[in-house]
């Protein structure tokens, strides 16, 4: 058989089968494309001949959902820019020979090493996703994937605009993000499953073959991931507005005059609100009625969880992780809220 009839797919759903001289390639269509399209047709069937569209209501949903996907698109096209660029140009042993041998200290390198990637958490996963297929222990991949958005330069500055005069809440965010990020990697490796990835995950050092042309594998991995990911993004988004739109402020004020249920409520409104991690310090800073520690747990869950994360993690990942790591970085990212938010602030 000759070279031109081998398997050369370059990226996770692009594959060649055999169908007999030559062999052809075959690209479904990604998950979050046709997500993105539906939810496209479903609002203009809703829209079109109605006054829904000129409703406050509807135009503030609309104003939301707009805000976030902008707000949130650069930094999904830079992350799948490195992630397309790790796959074509990094040799495939990088990772593992920069990082520690011993998972149990990859973890925290990882976690430190996420202050390098100035983008959100949108760019995160398709970076963290890269990693994973390019031998990268899924534990440390994790920590990087968590503590990037919330401990790059960009992130901090922007909390230490937010709150002048107050380096304790920079120091308080920086720290428990990294602890958060650090005993989730420590989590994967004790309890984590590989099974709970998606298969194409679990495929090792795929990065650049001998023969093909780099550009190529960049351009078809840059997009293969950006529309899996920008749909995935696009519901989040829109799962988000709906929140803004139908919750009333009173709600917001019942809960702030109650310690831990405020941060509760700061840490659940962070996931629903979905800010993107480089403004969510403006919007915790106007939340002048909670406690500082709850304004700490707000910062730190909503780079970590949140409605589009959870989306972008469940069509990259697997629902299987999505919904287990999610919740565990939940419960993990509030803990270590009240323990240095208590210590510091």
């Amino acid at each position: 058989m000759k070279k031109s009839d081998e398997l050369v797919g370059v990226v996770d759903g692009v594959a060649a089968v055999p169908l007999g001289p030559p062999a052809r390639r075959i690209r479904p269509r990604p998950l979050g494309t046709a997500l993105a399209l539906t939810a496209g047709a479903t609002a203009v069937l809703l829209l079109s001949g109605t006054q829904w569209p000129h409703h406050p209501a509807v135009q503030a949903w609309r104003t939301v959902c707009l805000a976030i996907t902008v707000q949130a698109l650069p930094f999904l096209l830079l992350g799948t820019a490195l992630s397309g660029a790790i796959n074509a140009f990094v040799p495939a042993d990088l990772f593992t020979r920069v990082l520690p041998k011993r998972p149990a200290l990859a973890v925290p390198v990882a976690g430190a090493a996420g202050a390098i990637l100035p983008g959100c958490e949108c760019a995160s996963v398709p970076v963290a996703s890269s990693l994973i297929r390019r031998g990268v222990t899924p534990a440390a991949a994790f920590a990087f994937l968590l503590s990037a958005p919330a401990i790059n330069p960009v992130v901090l500055m922007a909390t230490a605009v937010a709150f002048p005069g107050d380096p304790a809440m920079v120091a308080a965010r920086l720290l428990a993000s990294l602890a958060t990020a650090a005993v989730m990697g420590w989590l994967w490796l004790w309890l984590g499953k590989e099974k709970w990835l998606r298969p194409l995950l679990r495929q090792r050092h795929t990065g650049h073959r001998s023969g093909h042309s780099r550009w190529t594998e960049f351009r078809l991995g840059f997009q293969h991931d950006f529309l899996q990911a920008g749909g995935f993004l696009v519901v989040g988004a829109m799962a988000a507005a709906t929140f803004n739109v139908t919750v009333p402020g009173s709600v917001l004020d019942a809960f702030s005059g109650f310690p831990w249920l405020s941060v509760l409520f700061l840490a659940a409104l962070a996931v629903l609100l979905a800010v993107c991690s480089e403004a969510d310090a403006f919007v915790a800073a106007s939340l002048t009625g909670f406690s500082p520690t709850a304004r700490l747990a707000f910062l730190v869950v909503g780079p970590m969880v949140d409605l589009k994360l959870i989306a972008l993690q469940a069509g990259t990942f697997g629902r299987a992780f999505a919904w287990r790591f999610c919740t565990a970085t939940t419960v993990v990212a509030v803990t270590a809220s009240v323990l240095i938010g208590g210590a510091l602030l």
